[in-house]
């Protein structure tokens, strides 16, 4: 299967965290809901994000989570789930890889499979991701 590679930047519309285990000691867990919005290879308003969160130490952790993303990519509409893992530095670095979620393309996204990632820096209002892709 050929596989093209795009670039695009998204944006967090929206974060809402609550806490699973207590706030004291370490680690400890959280839930995180958010929503993304994306533009360029990747075009999507507003995703639907779950994570879940382990804080390990200070401000550092991992986080793993789906991603259910409506929209277009390259031109082609439909919609596709995200996979992601990544986690996150005490200075608020973050790194993430992700891959779609083997049959879950609709529309003209039927067949899709890919990967990508992201880093975000903290106080960074855009995030630079990179998507590579193939249709079945």
């Amino acid at each position: 299967m050929p596989t093209t590679r795009t670039t695009g930047h998204f944006t967090f519309a929206d974060w809402k965290e609550s806490a699973v285990t207590g706030e004291d000691g370490l680690p400890r867990l959280a839930n995180a809901t958010v929503t993304n919005a994306f533009s360029g290879g990747i075009e999507a308003e507003a995703t639907t994000c779950d994570y879940a969160i382990t804080y390990l130490a200070g401000e550092a952790g991992a986080f793993a989570g789906m991603e259910l993303v409506a929209g277009r990519v390259d031109g082609r509409a439909g919609t596709f789930v995200l996979e992601e893992r990544g986690r996150f530095e005490d200075d608020g670095t973050v790194h993430c890889g992700f891959e779609v979620v083997e049959g879950s393309g609709t529309g003209e996204l039927t067949g899709l499979r890919g990967t990508g990632g992201f880093t975000y820096r903290h106080g960074e209002t855009k995030v630079a991701y990179t998507f590579e892709y193939g249709l079945e």
